[in-house]
């Protein structure tokens, strides 16, 4: 039989991510001495008082239906936080659950965005592997806003004027970055709202690192600004900042209109969420001792592994202010993004994420977590300057 498949779905590139992380299983499971560093998941457990939140629901029956928008507790408990941590002027309204980040993402995109009608979504780069095939699969068209790692990606109003057109009807931002580390200042984030207000374009804040940050550093929210505030839809989750990965738990905030728009798409698709997972991450809310740990042990992982990689003939690796990735230019022997990897992970054995993966502006650039054990980082270090010497002398 000849299959016939949705021909939008057809042109949308696998995750390279996700490629990677796959590859590298496949070749540790065969016996390679392989350390990988693609994969952008917290080295930690979650907090015990958030999985005996779980089994507890478990044990008392939470196993049926809930409400599609979520559980109010933990609507009007996110709500609290964001005001409280992010200076973001809600109520459970403006709260919307979603099984992870990713999907928060995707069913806002799908509600915004006419297929097929030419509407572009602006997207500031490098990002997220993601962000561009999930506007594809909505029927939109990306648009990439190319950032330049000589100035540290710092957003400049002329440059975000340079991709907008009369067919732009939304703005994907990711604070703190995935994959730079980069966070959003006071001043960037007036640009953004200035440039959302003058040419009336929501704007989408991906801020599921918004706790994951160092040395004191600020991520604005852009819907703390409050004339922007109407413009924007915060994304955020459970994944990242509490290690609830496999709890699949996400969320969206956003004026009422939009959340009851996106509401509808929700309860044609994923009907609800598990009450278990959503009891846990009510208790989770209140592990911010075990999140401040989590980030802590991140930032002394930061610290010598970016030291390590800037020792290296050749790297640089400016130092990310949040999220947990290490972004190194390496100029070795003139390679592409792809061919430097390749080089990692074929001499090294250490398995990184090109950056052209990630879009504009990750010339010759690898992505590198460092939610990984200490005693890999170093080994990894150790095996990167020995394979980058040997052509770098």
């Amino acid at each position: 039989m000849e299959y016939r498949f949705n021909e939008t779905l057809k042109t949308i590139p696998p995750s390279a991510s996700l490629a990677i992380g796959e590859k590298a299983k496949a070749l540790k499971a065969a016996g390679v001495d392989l350390i990988t560093l693609a994969t952008g998941e917290p080295d930690f457990d979650t907090p015990d008082a958030a999985r005996i939140a779980g089994i507890k629901a478990i044990a008392e029956g939470h196993t049926h239906y809930t409400e599609s928008r979520g559980i109010k507790p933990l609507r009007e408990g996110i709500a609290r936080m964001l005001k409280e941590d992010c200076g973001i002027a809600c109520d459970a309204s403006n709260i919307l659950m979603a099984p992870g980040g990713k999907y928060a993402i995707y069913e806002t995109v799908r509600t915004l965005i006419n297929p097929n009608a030419g509407e572009e979504v602006m997207i500031l780069n490098p990002c997220w592997v993601s962000y561009a095939p999930i506007v594809m699969a909505a029927g939109g068209v990306p648009v990439g806003v190319g950032l330049s790692f000589k100035d540290n990606y710092r957003i400049n109003r002329d440059i975000l004027e340079s991709c907008v057109t009369d067919k732009t009807r939304l703005l994907i931002i990711n604070y703190p970055t995935n994959p730079t580390g980069c966070v959003l200042s006071r001043e960037e984030a007036e640009i953004l709202a200035d440039f959302a207000i003058a040419h009336d374009v929501l704007v989408l804040a991906d801020e599921v690192y918004g706790r994951i940050v160092y040395d004191g550093a600020e991520n604005v929210s852009l819907a703390s600004i409050e004339r922007a505030a109407d413009h924007v839809i915060t994304i955020n989750g459970f994944s990242k900042c509490v290690a609830m990965t496999g709890w699949r738990l996400g969320y969206l905030c956003a004026p009422k209109e939009i959340v009851d728009m996106v509401q509808m798409l929700n309860q044609h698709t994923i009907s609800c969420l598990s009450d278990i997972s959503m009891e846990a991450a009510l208790a989770a809310l209140d592990c911010k001792e075990e999140m401040d740990e989590m980030v802590e042990s991140y930032r002394r992982r930061r610290d010598f592994f970016v030291e390590g990689l800037n020792s290296i003939p050749g790297v640089t690796c400016h130092l990310p202010k949040g999220a947990f990735y290490a972004w190194a230019k390496m100029d070795i022997g003139g390679r592409s993004s792809q061919e430097v990897a390749s080089y990692l992970l074929e001499e090294a054995r250490v398995a990184t994420v090109p950056g052209d993966a990630y879009g504009l502006g990750g010339e010759s650039c690898v992505r590198m977590s460092f939610a990984t054990a200490e005693k890999d980082l170093r080994e990894a270090l150790r095996r990167m300057d020995e394979a980058i010497r040997k052509i770098n002398k």
